[in-house]
């Protein structure tokens, strides 16, 4: 339990860090969160390998993405190997916000975690090291 609180602790610390620039932006940071996959991957994405990406459900960001395209955020084309499927893509518009935006906010988590100094390459082990402990545990479910 104290790592499970711990882990929810900084993940609320790392939202508060960031939550000031969100309160004016025209995105939400969950919004930046599904756009940032398709700024920065070399080809579209269906929703459901962004789904996979976040580690999240379809169902969960169907509703985000539907709006983000109704706002001019996000266009879907046709997939060419797959007619049940979309390839997103970003408009214009949505890649001058997220532009704009997730650079910000990797600044502001910089300067929240600055305070780790040396420290820092021995707290990504132990993390990665989490994570996958946490990953194998769910495969062997």
């Amino acid at each position: 339990m104290q790592i499970v609180s711990r882990i929810k602790h900084i993940a609320l610390e790392l939202d508060r860090a960031v939550e000031h620039l969100y309160t004016t932006a025209a995105l939400t940071a969950a919004e930046v969160e599904l756009l940032v996959p398709l700024r920065y991957n070399d080809t579209p994405m269906t929703a459901i390998r962004l789904a996979e990406h976040l580690g999240m459900s379809r169902a969960g960001i169907s509703k985000t993405l539907s709006k983000l395209e109704s706002r001019g955020l996000l266009a879907r084309t046709p997939h060419p190997r797959d007619r049940r499927s979309a390839l997103l893509t970003l408009t214009p518009d949505g890649i001058e916000l997220v532009d704009d935006l997730f650079p910000r906010e990797l600044r502001l988590h910089t300067q929240a975690l600055a305070g780790l100094g040396s420290d820092r390459t021995s707290m990504i082990t132990e993390l990665d090291r989490l994570a996958r402990t946490l990953e194998i545990a769910r495969e062997n479910r």
